[in-house]
């Protein structure tokens, strides 16, 4: 899904069409992305071929009074016409906001918070690595959010870890077991300053004959803002439930600066470490990132450039990408 981050704002929105009948009011948004993508390291990924590539997609969002809150419901579709995302949610007021997220949402839990580092367009890992924490995902999952006295919760569930969507009054059968719950809190408790942590357990890892206890993941992460500088601080922990299978730990930070309304620059580092287990020795992988970003109007120009070593926490393995990209919003 296209997705552009401004710090601090939303960089991409619009509505083509919006209008109301029976309580129902439906808007339609979408953009079209044009990108130039290099890739380097040892990996022997070099593009020698077409660096060039699009993407456009439109999301559909209905939403509605029925009584005691507000339902909505998203579906994204990208090229050729397929679902990107869909989800549903129903809001509350001060009951909060339950949700189903069919596919793609990530709206909840720590797949809602991952990473939260402030950056000008991508983190600093993009295409070179990952978060490193996983969460309750975003394909089947149960979700609510709420905030009480300030404080934010966010909670995920998830039943039958691995399967895919199905359709009403359908089910994933045999072949699927385990649950991932999922709880994320923050707060504010000064202006510009966020914190905020969270945990999830993966029960899945039972169902393998080498397991021998639930996956366990947590993560803890500052936040804080003052004019046009933000910073960030995180760091996590993945413990493996499954025999003979090494935990991991993530550190990472970022710095972005809003040169003015229409241009942003942030610069970000992240080690993820593969921790020891037995004779083996543990291995960090090292990423770094730069991203800028230029709006005008619906118009955007972004740039990213990340580089890794020890890529994908294995020894002498190098990568690096560099995207330019093109988004025109409607």
């Amino acid at each position: 899904m296209i997705n552009l981050k401004k710090v601090g704002l939303t960089a991409l929105a619009g509505s083509l069409v919006a209008f109301s009948a029976n309580a129902v009011e439906l808007s339609v948004a979408g953009a079209v992305e044009l990108t130039y993508v290099s890739t380097g390291g040892n990996h022997l990924n070099d593009v020698t071929g077409n660096p060039y590539g699009a993407n456009s997609g439109v999301t559909f969002t209905a939403s509605g009074d029925v009584g005691f809150g507000t339902i909505s419901a998203t579906r994204a579709m990208a090229d050729l016409g397929s679902i990107a995302t869909s989800h549903q949610s129903l809001d509350m007021g001060d009951l909060g906001t339950l949700s189903f997220d069919t596919n793609g949402g990530a709206l909840v839990g720590l797949s809602a918070n991952d990473d939260l580092n402030p950056t000008a367009y991508e983190e600093s890992w993009t295409a070179v690595s990952g978060s490193g924490i996983t969460g309750v995902g975003s394909i089947n999952v149960i979700g609510y959010k709420n905030t009480f006295s300030g404080v934010s919760v966010s909670l995920g569930y998830q039943k039958g870890v691995g399967a895919t969507g199905t359709a009403e009054s359908g089910s994933s059968g045999a072949g699927t077991r385990g649950t991932i719950t999922d709880v994320y809190v923050s707060l504010s408790p000064i202006d510009g300053f966020t914190i905020g942590g969270g945990a999830s357990t993966n029960t899945n890892p039972n169902a393998a004959t080498n397991a021998t206890s639930d996956t366990q993941e947590w993560v803890g992460q500052v936040q804080y803002s003052t004019g046009p500088v933000s910073i960030g601080y995180r760091m996590g922990e993945a413990d493996s439930g499954v025999a003979a299978t090494a935990g991991q730990e993530v550190e990472s930070y970022s710095i972005a600066f809003n040169v003015n309304d229409n241009f942003a620059v942030s610069y970000g580092e992240q080690d993820w470490t593969k921790k020891a287990i037995g004779s083996t020795a543990a291995v960090t992988e090292s990423s770094d990132g730069i991203s800028a970003a230029y709006t005008i109007g619906a118009a955007s120009i972004r740039l990213n450039h990340s580089t890794s070593s020890n890529d994908g926490r294995v020894s002498a393995q190098n990568d690096e990408t560099t995207e330019i990209g093109v988004v025109l919003a409607f």
